[in-house]
Parts: structure tokens; C-alpha cells; sequence
């Protein structure tokens, strides 16, 4: 992209006020704000998928963005259907929106049947850049990319979303006058108009202190209405929180398991939830990874049947589990590795990861 000369011009009309100002102030007048300097924007001499301009409110971002890539600047959907579903594209699978909105970040399918105005400002964020993601083809920008949303979502987003852009191998560019976000968006490079600097990125993405901790099982109605399934809890369960930066995000409950494959000790998973605000960067699995690895230092065997597609992909992706190939419920999916019960898929499997610390897991576990 060859570089231009970019000018801001804003008019100056005089008034009792404004002059006094200038004078108490010595502040220069003229008949015109004027701000001239030359954008190099090189970003056709390397391959890249994301990009970020920044910098303070009334900089010049939007205009030079305009100016740089023209129609494809995102300017908003329309959001009308009782269902926010119904609002992409009629030509689209339903499975080809649900599956994207899992990748950037928004897994809760009961408030995937809510209309747009109803979602949270965090979900609405995450519904757009979905949409985005199908409607555009190659390269898009948006504008005032997390300026809606808690500072928070608004860095777990935009790994999530950064992510997804890398794996899909899109382009995209975010457009924000927020710089809390840069080292989480891992730009391949980034203009700042205040400094007027490109630089082709090196940021990496901090690492995730997640605090986890044993809990009544009364914390579940903070994560109740999100399960994708039901908002009930065995209150048998052994339930664990876990906490970002003090605020909890992830909620993990696991029952006793008794059956012809559990001989002695044996767990299971029975509810796992994350919030939506908080998905996309892998907390849910990291939490229940976590357990499943301190039941088998306090010599358990640990199982998992789940019905979420992102869950079970995870899963048959991981090294720590292998598929059981059994279950009680379902028919055979064809592979010997998944069952269908009441038209959902139910992936079984068994951890066969490295186990905790016996004293660390005891800890863990509260005891």
C-alpha cells in the first residue's frame, strides 16, 4: 500500500468565549485547525493477518482508515429478528454460524435464542465479529474495535478473536483507541497515528493467572443460566471455582462414578461452565484439564462424556484423553468413537494425562 499525505481540518469559528480562552491562554487562532502529516501503511511487503491502528480519541484513526481500505471498514449490522440467528445471512448453515460463534469466543447456546438488544455488551462484540467473519471474505477493518465493552472482556476477546483470524487466514484490522490490548491482540503490525509509527509487531500475549478454589456448591447459580444444556446441579458434586484477578469466570463440578468401567476410584465430570464474557481463550479446558489431572494424583480414574461439540473436539484433539468407545446411552455414530442420545452427539473418554502431585493435589482438592 503506498503511503499518503493525510490531512485534518477542522474549522474555527470564533465566539466571545473561544477568544477569551485564547487570550487567557495565549493560544494561537487561525481561520483553521490545521494537521498535515504523511501515513506509510507497508503492509503489502510481508503476509499478515492482523493489524491494529491506535491511538487517542480524535487522532485521525477512522478517516485514515477510510481512506486506506475504503468500503471494506465494517460500519455495523442491522439487528431486527426476535432470534439474533436469524439475522445472518439466509444462505448460511445454522452449523457454520454456531461453530463461529464458539470460535470467537461466544459457546453458551442459551443465549444464542436471544435477540440481539437482549446480549450483553461483551456478546453483542462477539456476535459482530462472527457475523464479520462470514460476510466478509478476505480482509475487513472495524472500527472502535472493544470500546464497548470491560477492559477484561475486551483483552480475552481480542486474543479470541486474533486466534480465530489466524486460523481461518483472514485479514483483519482493528481500529481502537484503547493500547491495553495490543500485547493481547499479538498484532503482525501496528500504526500509532499519535506517533505516526508503523512497526511490524513482536507483542505476545501475557501469561493467565488463574486461581482455583473449592466452593459451595451454591456458586453454581452465578453459572447456571450459561450451561448449554440444563441449570441443574447435583448437590453432591464437588465444585471449584476458578478466579481471574479475583473474579470467578470458570466453574467445574465433578461427581463419584460408579459403572462396569469405573472399578475403584473413579470421577467424572458433571458440570463445566464458562462464562460467555470469558470464552475463546480455553479457560473451561484449562479448569477441567487441571482437575481431572488432581483426581488422578489422589488416584482416581477420571471421565468425561460431554454433548458440546467444541468440548468433545477438544478432547479427541488433546493427548491427555483417549475415547472409550462405550457408553450406556446412544447409538453408535458410526466411528466407534462418538454416541448420539436425543439427536445431540456424546463424545466418552477417559484422561490418561500426567497426574498431580499427590500433597499438591490434596491441597487443590481442600483437603
Amino acid at each position: 500500500m503506498p503511503s499518503f499525505k493525510h490531512v485534518i481540518e477542522l474549522p474555527y469559528n470564533p465566539s466571545f468565549r473561544s477568544q477569551k480562552v485564547a487570550g487567557m491562554f495565549d493560544v494561537p487562532t487561525a481561520d483553521k485547525l490545521h494537521r498535515e502529516w504523511t501515513v506509510d501503511l507497508p503492509i503489502e511487503d510481508r503476509k499478515w493477518n492482523v493489524g491494529l491502528i491506535i491511538g487517542p480519541s480524535g487522532s485521525g484513526k477512522t478517516s485514515i482508515a477510510n481512506r486506506a481500505f475504503g468500503e471494506r471498514v465494517h460500519g455495523g449490522f442491522d439487528w431486527k429478528a426476535a432470534c439474533f440467528l436469524d439475522d445472518f445471512p439466509k444462505h448460511l448453515d445454522v452449523r457454520a454460524i454456531t461453530e463461529t460463534l464458539s470460535k470467537v469466543g461466544f459457546s453458551s447456546p442459551p443465549q444464542w435464542l436471544l435477540p440481539y438488544f437482549a446480549l450483553s455488551n461483551g456478546q453483542k462484540f462477539r456476535v459482530e465479529l462472527a457475523r464479520c467473519l462470514l460476510e466478509y471474505s478476505e480482509l475487513f477493518v472495524f472500527d472502535e474495535f472493544t470500546s464497548v465493552v470491560d477492559r477484561q472482556v475486551a483483552k480475552i476477546g481480542s486474543h479470541a478473536f486474533a486466534k480465530t483470524i489466524r486460523k481461518a487466514d483472514k485479514q483483519f484490522v482493528a481500529v481502537s483507541c484503547h493500547y491495553d490490548i495490543e500485547e493481547w491482540l499479538e498484532p503482525d503490525w501496528v500504526y500509532d497515528v499519535s506517533l505516526n509509527s508503523f512497526k511490524w509487531g513482536s507483542l505476545r500475549r501475557p501469561s493467565i493467572e488463574l486461581e482455583i478454589v473449592r466452593v459451595h456448591h451454591s456458586a453454581w447459580k452465578i453459572f447456571k443460566d450459561h450451561h448449554y444444556l440444563t441449570g441443574e446441579i447435583n448437590t453432591a458434586a464437588a465444585c471449584f471455582v476458578g478466579l481471574l484477578e479475583g473474579r470467578p469466570v470458570v466453574f467445574d463440578a465433578w461427581l463419584s462414578f460408579f459403572g462396569r468401567l469405573s472399578y475403584g476410584k473413579a470421577m467424572r465430570g458433571h458440570r463445566t461452565v464458562c462464562l460467555p464474557d470469558f470464552q475463546g481463550i480455553g479457560l473451561g479446558n484449562r479448569l477441567f484439564s487441571e482437575l481431572a489431572s488432581m483426581w488422578a494424583g489422589l488416584g482416581y480414574r477420571v471421565f468425561s462424556a460431554t454433548a458440546h461439540p467444541a468440548e468433545i473436539n477438544k478432547r479427541i484433539g488433546s493427548g491427555d484423553w483417549r475415547i472409550s468407545g462405550q457408553g450406556r446411552t446412544g447409538v453408535d455414530g458410526g466411528n466407534g468413537r462418538v454416541k448420539r442420545a436425543a439427536n445431540r452427539l456424546i463424545g466418552r473418554f477417559e484422561y490418561t494425562g500426567k497426574a498431580m502431585d499427590h500433597i499438591e493435589a490434596a491441597r487443590l482438592k481442600g483437603e
